[in-house]
């Protein structure tokens, strides 16, 4: 009986020990400092980490093998997507029609790099929507079944959208990263690790 009085005893020690230790990881990453909450951006699914993006951003580019690993460190526990940004430049609203082909015809992981990579290091940006085409050809896509994507209605409303989410984001720069839909991370951490945990912590809260 005395034993077991010391067990609990130093079950109850431990447990008061460790609960300070999860209060202090909560209250690491401050608002206002690490992240901003926003108005929101409409999210079907949840938890989800949203990418805000140009294929013409150098610095988007740079950045992507970063954003890769972070999302393998996260796994399947949070949804991973993107939007690219037009901003009203007319290459960068080629690089929006870019992504929703990809997306489109199910070969964004097959043409996602060599987009980025045709930019950054062929400086080769798409600049008119043959050029657009021809790639899409290249890729092994039919030329008709193209033309018929981009001249699409549904290819009108993806462009709408991705311009509404940024918007709803309010969002000063790319890369950016949402959670959730509500949380837009402001500082951002200097390893892979870093983020997924900052990221995870986002996807949990309430308020």
């Amino acid at each position: 009986m005395h034993q077991f009085k010391v067990f609990v005893a130093g079950v109850f020690v431990l447990c008061t020990f460790l609960l300070p230790l999860k209060s202090v990881h909560a209250q690491q990453y401050i608002a206002g400092v690490d992240y901003v909450k926003i108005a929101g951006i409409p999210e079907g699914n949840k938890p989800i980490l949203r990418e805000f993006f140009s294929y013409n951003c150098g610095h988007c580019y740079r950045q992507d093998a970063f954003f890769e690993k972070t999302t393998h460190l996260l796994g399947k526990d949070v949804q991973f997507e993107r939007t690219p940004i037009g901003g009203g430049r007319a290459s960068w609203v080629l690089s929006q029609q870019a992504y929703y082909l990809a997306q489109k015809f199910n070969v964004t992981k097959q043409v996602h790099n060599t987009i980025f990579k045709r930019i950054h290091e062929q400086n080769s940006a798409f600049t008119r929507p043959e050029q657009l085409k021809a790639f899409f050809v290249s890729q092994g896509i039919e030329a008709a079944e193209v033309d018929k994507a981009m001249a699409s209605a549904d290819a009108k409303l993806a462009l709408m959208n991705y311009d509404t989410q940024a918007q709803l984001s309010g969002i000063r720069g790319v890369p950016s990263l949402v959670v959730n839909g509500q949380y837009l991370i402001k500082a951002m951490p200097h390893s892979a690790q870093a983020l997924a945990e900052l990221i995870t912590y986002l996807s949990q809260l309430n308020d």
